[in-house]
């Protein structure tokens, strides 16, 4: 099936690449929006957008539904999570899928195993693949912050970092050669 219209379920400038890439590609992009991000640059650059909610990202950006009937009113034939977001969530992509549009992301059953960082690791680990040995935590080293830390260097486990006696405050820091 080809791709004619894509609806962006994010904001900012992930949007806006992603919509350049689109018209690059012959597909159309049609972006959503918050009541707060009326004005926004992804609402300006791509042109076409539709506003999802109020302005927290609870009542918009991370409302299934309301992206769901945005897709829909846009005629959208594909839906493009960019990240954060609903991009790691297993159940939008389900949803994505059951209202007959294209994910343009992972399955949602590989959003499922890779989405918790300690079963991908066991995941790598099964398939022969080099990993960082770490002692067996909650919170494994973060390469990407799980979830609830806002990207931001997994301050949200700084205690559990701080209990371990052999963890350095460098040590989730990632030393190139």
């Amino acid at each position: 099936m080809k791709i004619k219209t894509v609806l962006i379920a994010n904001r900012g400038e992930i949007a806006c690449r992603i919509a350049r890439t689109a018209r690059t590609r012959g597909v159309r992009p049609v972006a959503v929006h918050s009541e707060a991000d009326v004005n926004a640059l992804h609402v300006r650059e791509i042109g076409h957008s539709i506003c999802i909610g109020g302005g927290p990202a609870s009542e918009s950006y991370l409302r299934i539904d309301a992206v769901l009937a945005a897709a829909k009113a846009a005629g959208a034939d594909a839906v493009h999570p960019g990240y954060g977001f609903l991009a790691e969530n297993p159940e939008f992509a389900r949803a994505v899928e059951a209202a007959g549009l294209i994910f343009m992301g992972p399955t949602p059953e590989t959003l499922e195993r890779f989405g918790d960082k300690a079963s991908a690791k066991d995941a790598a680990i099964a398939a022969g693949l080099p990993v960082i040995s770490a002692p067996r935590a909650p919170c494994p080293i973060p390469i990407k912050s799980p979830p609830k830390c806002a990207g931001w260097a997994c301050p949200c486990c700084s205690r559990l970092w701080a209990a371990a006696a052999d963890v350095d405050s460098g040590w989730w820091q990632t030393k190139r050669p």
